[in-house]
């Protein structure tokens, strides 16, 4: 008969504080089913307050690790893209979020690292760490990352710059990247405001990309931006 032994979580002895910030996190089934509550609540409220309408799911590949793009301009376009996701990958889906944005106090660390399952992004520093802790999870088949190539939300509703970082994941590798566009999410809760408005909401999901023909290196990631930008914009146009 095999021994049993019994390993608790690494993060036991940590405070709730600690426990929010550390990444990768431990398994957490009371997270877990708070997680999945939640996610079914938005997805409730963003189709009946924002109408969302979502076109181009059957696009998202089904096996292994991919990442989705998109543009960024409201709290509410992480909520829409994770909406486009099956619940049973949900706790596979990690959104980059801003370190210094989200994890600074308590309810925003809540927020990002409980309801949707944030990845800390280092965006004035440590920005080589997070990026390799981005491709350490792309390794992993079946995860989900999700990206705002610009970096921060829009101030004027337009699509910015996409920044080269992007393309340090994928350039000369074979992991899919989707591009998305998301509409009316500036007018229904852009900067500053408190609250969002009852606007129509619609995210248009591209066909995936990859780059494994681009060797890695400061033309191809300015290339790879640069196409997706393109790819995103595009799908402004046929919504």
């Amino acid at each position: 008969m095999n021994e049993w032994n019994y390993e608790p979580a690494a993060d036991l002895d940590q405070s709730t504080i600690e426990r929010l910030r550390r990444f990768p996190r431990e398994p957490d089934m009371i997270v877990y089913g708070l997680r999945s509550t939640v996610a079914l609540v938005l997805r409730g409220w963003l189709k009946m307050y924002h109408r969302l309408e979502i076109t181009g799911a059957e696009n998202l590949p089904t096996e292994g690790s991919f990442v989705m793009v998109a543009n960024h301009a409201s709290h509410l376009d992480t909520l829409c893209l994770l909406a486009a996701i099956p619940l049973s990958k949900l706790h596979r889906a990690f959104p980059a979020a801003a370190q210094d944005y989200f994890f600074v106090s308590v309810p925003r660390m809540a927020m990002a690292a409980v309801v949707v399952n944030a990845l800390p992004f280092g965006r004035q520093k440590n920005i080589r760490q997070s990026l390799e802790l981005c491709g350490q999870l792309l390794a992993n088949p079946g995860n989900i990352l999700i990206l705002f190539p610009e970096g921060s939300r829009t101030s004027t509703g337009e699509i910015g710059e996409f920044k080269p970082g992007i393309g340090l994941l994928v350039a000369g590798g074979k992991v899919p990247v989707v591009p998305c566009h998301l509409q009316g999410t500036f007018k229904a809760w852009p900067k500053n405001r408190f609250w969002p408005r009852p606007h129509k909401l619609r995210l248009q999901i591209g066909t995936p990309r990859t780059y494994a023909a681009l060797p890695p290196g400061k033309e191809s990631c300015e290339q790879i931006g640069s196409d997706l930008r393109q790819a995103v914009c595009a799908l402004a146009v046929s919504a």
